[in-house]
């Protein structure tokens, strides 16, 4: 479960942003995940309550935005397909499908108190 060690850098690097902005708990953080990423929405939130315990981001929420990839013909343009199912070629004209985007790991967003005061 590579999902702890990518929560664990989500967390130092949420707690350096709330250093260097005075804050002193953090409230919630977002972050965009692409559906080829090879991370688990779910096992990315079960994995920040556990590395969360006993910090300033203690009961904090975990916000993912999954982000899916586009596949599209060059000579037709976009294709629909469900998430997760792919097709290598276009249904209408043979070509060879492209991937765009999925491939996303970032921090979008860190949401934190100061002395208390929420935002």
């Amino acid at each position: 479960m590579h999902e702890t060690s990518i929560a664990l850098e989500i967390l130092k690097t949420s707690e350096t942003v709330l250093a260097q902005h005075g804050g002193s708990r953090i409230l919630r953080v977002k972050v965009a995940v692409g559906e080829l990423s090879a991370v688990e929405p779910e096992l990315l939130r079960y994995a920040w309550e556990a590395v969360t315990v006993g910090g300033p981001a203690e009961g904090s929420r975990l916000e993912v935005d999954f982000l899916p990839a586009r596949q599209f013909c060059p000579t037709c343009g976009p294709v629909a397909r469900a998430p997760g199912a792919w097709v290598p070629l276009c249904l209408s004209c043979g070509a060879p499908l492209l991937v765009e985007g999925g491939n996303e790991l970032d921090l979008v967003q860190v949401e934190f108190e100061v002395d208390g005061e929420k935002p």
